[in-house]
């Protein structure tokens, strides 16, 4: 998954797992030339958004083991990891990173979908909790659009 790599490559190339926020936007804007530090700011923001970031009350600590991460030598992330991504995009970029394909995946959160009556977001958490894959951080996203299609009678 790009983004997985785009927010390892700082760590990686520092040999850590905890860094400056400024030495992470210096990271992707400078040394690599990737975003610029405004669109690096930006991504520390979907990154932690998507638990692969924690800020802590210094620093910018990764989650998971970057040195797992292989940063291709013609890798370049596209812009669009800065767009917010849905609890249904998250939930598959999960499943897929646990080695599922991602048209099966996708085919079998549509299936559950339509056989509970369910929101793609909670069909999708729903099936990720099934598959053994923790997204608990997504079933709060997931009961607030099950709300509202209840709230809007479908």
């Amino acid at each position: 998954m790009s983004l997985r790599v785009a927010v390892a490559a700082p760590f990686i190339q520092n040999g850590t797992r905890r860094l400056q926020e400024n030495e992470f936007v210096v990271a992707l804007s400078l040394d690599r030339d990737w975003f610029s530090p405004d669109q690096s700011k930006r991504l520390i923001d979907v990154a932690t958004q998507d638990g692969l970031l924690e800020r802590t009350d210094d620093a910018l600590e990764v989650t998971f083991d970057p040195a797992a991460v292989t940063v291709p030598d013609e890798f370049v992330p596209d812009e669009e990891l800065l767009q917010e991504r849905s609890a249904f995009e998250r939930v598959l970029d999960a499943l897929v990173a646990e080695g599922m394909e991602k048209h099966e995946a996708v085919g079998a959160i549509n299936q559950l979908q339509e056989e509970l009556g369910l929101t793609i977001e909670t069909a999708a958490v729903v099936y990720a909790r099934r598959e053994g894959v923790d997204v608990s951080d997504l079933v709060p996203v997931a009961r607030e659009a099950l709300a509202d299609a209840e709230a809007e009678g479908r």
